[in-house]
């Protein structure tokens, strides 16, 4: 596509424009980069697993006592 232009204005429109529009790409760009490594630190990654790491801690807390609850109830139906 060919533009074509009559004025050194023009030109001088055009390109402001374009530079604006480079600015924009740019400072979406870095916006985009913050947000992943926002998403990708420690404290944000960790905390994902927090949720998933206290209910498996709960199962397990769960399980060992109800295995401690049969032993106890087993061996007061031996006695």
């Amino acid at each position: 596509m060919i533009t074509k232009y009559n004025s050194f204005e023009e030109i001088d429109a055009r390109l402001k424009i374009l530079r604006l529009q480079r600015e924009i790409a740019t400072e979406n760009l870095k916006l985009h980069l913050n947000k992943v490594k926002s998403d990708l630190s420690p404290v944000q990654f960790f905390s994902g697993f927090k949720g998933s790491l206290q209910q498996m801690a709960l199962t397990f807390a769960l399980q060992k006592l109800s295995r401690l609850f049969r032993r106890t109830r087993q061996l007061e139906l031996l006695n």
